[in-house]
């Protein structure tokens, strides 16, 4: 069966980079799939999403020299009955969901903690005091102050 840009087979995982994942066609040949046509999503490893020997739809998007670029993304979106085509079950997407969303956070406390300082105390508010005049151990300054002649 010759390719066609635009055809959706199936291929087999037969290799992952941290740039995407390489899959072995029916026709022998192998083409990529570059980490922004893995998912929808952010992907932050390919492996999240693919593992070696995994069967998966990819859509040919280009055949040039020799070359094959494929997309599991294009191959995923809703086909003409609106159905969506997802090798992965709902626990599976539930579970990767959990996992970037988890990661996000993580990303935004680091991020957070980083700008304030990384003190870990809670953030003062309006008015609060610095350490200055009126903070904790400003009246023994003032009594001594008094005190000299």
């Amino acid at each position: 069966m010759p390719l066609t840009v635009g055809s959706v087979v199936e291929g087999v995982v037969s290799g992952i980079t941290r740039f995407g994942a390489f899959v072995e066609l029916p026709d022998g040949r192998t083409g990529l799939v570059h980490i922004s046509e893995i998912a929808d999503a952010y992907v932050r490893d390919v492996r999240d999403y693919v593992k070696e020997k995994d069967k998966v739809l990819v859509k040919v998007l280009s055949d040039q020299n020799g070359k094959i670029g494929l997309s599991i993304r294009q191959a995923m979106r809703r086909g003409p009955r609106g159905d969506r085509r997802s090798h992965l079950s709902f626990e599976d997407k539930l579970a990767r969901f959990m996992k970037d969303s988890e990661d996000r956070l993580a990303d935004l406390r680091r991020n957070t903690e980083s700008k304030r300082g990384g003190g870990g105390g809670p953030p003062r508010g309006r008015g609060a005091p610095r350490g200055g005049a009126g903070g904790v151990g400003a009246g023994v300054a003032d009594s001594r102050a008094s005190e000299r002649p």
